[in-house]
C-alpha cells in the first residue's frame, strides 16, 4: 500500500466516522426534543384542562378528546396536545430515518418509525373519533414498547439494561391489561394510571436514548460496540 493510498483510505474511514457522528447527533436531538416536547405538552395540556382532570380516571388522550359517543372536547387543552402530539410524529419519524443511516439496522429504526407514524396518527385523530384514535393508540403502545426492547441491539450497559427495562415494563403492562382486564394487578391505578405505565416508560425512553445517541456522537463512533 503505498502513502497516498493510505492517506486516502483514512481520510475516507475519517469521513464515515464524521457523516456517521452527525447522523447520530441529528437523529438523537429529534428524539430529545420529541420527549421533551411530549412532557411539555402533556403538561400544559392538563394545566389548561377548563374541566375537571384525573390521572387516574382520564386517558392522557382526553386531552384530546374523550371517546364517543358523548364526546368530550375542551379548548385550549385538545389543540394543544393534538398538535403536539402531531409535532411528535414527524420529529420521531425524522429522527428514525437519521439513525438508520448511522446504524443501517431496520430491526431497531423501524419500530422507531411506526412509533412516529402512530403519535402522528393519534394527534391527527383525537379520541373522539373512536376506532380511528384507538388502532393508532394501539401502534404506538406496541411499538414504542419493541423499539425499546430493540435498542439494546445498539447500545452499550448500562443504557442497554434501562432500554430493556423500560419497553419490558410498558410491554408487560399493556399485555396484563389486556388480557386480565380490570382484575390484572395494575388495573387499580385506574384506566388512567394503567395507560401512563405504558405511556411514560416509552416516553422516558425516547428521551434518554436521545441523549445516549447525542453523547455516543460526540464521543466518537465505535462499530465494535453495536451488536
Amino acid at each position: 500500500m503505498t502513502t497516498n493510498t493510505a492517506r486516502i483510505t483514512v481520510s475516507a474511514v475519517a469521513g464515515r466516522v464524521r457523516s456517521r457522528a452527525t447522523d447520530l447527533r441529528l437523529g438523537g436531538g429529534l428524539l430529545l426534543v420529541a420527549g421533551a416536547t411530549i412532557f411539555m405538552g402533556i403538561i400544559t395540556a392538563e394545566a389548561l384542562y377548563p374541566g375537571t382532570f384525573s390521572t387516574g380516571a382520564n386517558e392522557i388522550s382526553d386531552l384530546g378528546g374523550t371517546r364517543p359517543p358523548n364526546s368530550v372536547i375542551l379548548q385550549p387543552s385538545a389543540t394543544i396536545f393534538n398538535v403536539a402530539m402531531i409535532v411528535i410524529g414527524v420529529l420521531v419519524m425524522s429522527g428514525s430515518w437519521f439513525i438508520e443511516r448511522a446504524f443501517a439496522r431496520r430491526s431497531v429504526t423501524l419500530p422507531i418509525a411506526v412509533l412516529g407514524v402512530g403519535a402522528l396518527g393519534v394527534g391527527l385523530f383525537p379520541g373522539n373519533t373512536g376506532n380511528p384514535h384507538a388502532i393508532f393508540a394501539m401502534v404506538t403502545f406496541i411499538s414504542g414498547g419493541i423499539a425499546a426492547l430493540s435498542a439494546a441491539r445498539v447500545t452499550s450497559a448500562p443504557f442497554r439494561y434501562i432500554s430493556v427495562l423500560l419497553g419490558a415494563a410498558s410491554l408487560a403492562t399493556l399485555g396484563s391489561y389486556m388480557l386480565l382486564g380490570d382484575v390484572s394487578p395494575i388495573a387499580v391505578l385506574g384506566i388512567g394510571g394503567v395507560e401512563r405505565w405504558i405511556v411514560y416508560p416509552v416516553v422516558l425512553w425516547i428521551t434518554a436514548f436521545g441523549g445516549y445517541l447525542c453523547g455516543r456522537a460526540d464521543g466518537g463512533y465505535d462499530e465494535g460496540s453495536e451488536r
